[in-house]
């Protein structure tokens, strides 16, 4: 479904990415793991045409998306929820929630989108009038989420789901992420630093090092090797 191939991303003179394969199937969740600088938010970043590959291809449903604008790419059905939140702080919930359907016009299927992600997060659905700076963090990002799949989006890019939220939050949110690809068979890409909680939600996991793929497994198998237990679960 989604294919990354050869990929190099600089920032200036600075090589992010170097040289990356990648490639997810349509119903996946796949997590990229790594350390603090190894390149995943780059990743995600330059999968969404946000900052652009030097060289390499990304495809879409075998479609070459590499160069395509952002907004080009969330109307094909890719949307990502970005480190840090990113909602709309003087917003309430609902607008932020519209902007999340900003390119539909379908409004039947948008109403019955925030019925189900009211489901989802019925806290959000408490909140709905309230502005969206003065949610919790934990809030914040089940909002970045509903946002997101206000878009209707075939695959969901999530980067850092987990980052400064408390253990019980980040459950939640690792329950309502497998619960989004059960129920509306969105494929999930997942950069995570809690290395644990993504590899045991993934079908398949990579690792990242220095802007380069590693190592690539099934989560569970990463989960059991012994290199990753080392590096990345503090075993």
């Amino acid at each position: 479904m989604l294919k990354l191939k050869n990929i190099h991303t600089y920032y200036g003179n600075i090589q992010a990415l170097k040289g990356i394969d990648l490639e997810i199937s349509e119903g996946e969740i796949i997590s990229l793991i790594g350390a603090n600088g190894a390149g995943k938010s780059t990743t995600l970043m330059t999968t969404c045409g946000i900052v652009p590959a030097k060289q390499g291809s990304v495809k879409f449903k075998g479609q070459d998306i590499t160069h395509m604008p952002s907004d080009e790419i969330v109307k094909l059905g890719i949307c990502q929820v970005p480190e840090g939140r990113r909602i709309f702080p003087y917003l309430t919930v609902a607008e932020n929630l519209d902007m999340g359907a900003f390119l539909r016009n379908d409004n039947d299927k948008i109403k019955k989108d925030f019925e189900y992600v009211y489901s989802l997060f019925p806290i959000l659905a408490e909140r709905k009038n309230q502005a969206g700076g003065t949610l919790s963090g934990g809030e914040q990002q089940m909002l970045a989420i509903s946002r997101a799949l206000m878009s209707r989006p075939k695959v969901l890019l999530l980067d850092e789901p987990s980052l400064g939220l408390a253990p019980i939050i980040v459950k939640q949110i690792f329950s309502i992420i497998k619960k989004i690809n059960k129920e509306q068979k969105t494929t999930i890409f997942i950069v995570e630093q809690n290395a644990n909680l993504a590899l045991k939600a993934a079908h398949r996991g990579y690792v990242m090092e220095t802007g380069m793929i590693t190592m690539t497994d099934t989560g569970e198998n990463l989960l059991a090797n012994e290199d990753v237990k080392k590096a990345y679960l503090g075993i």
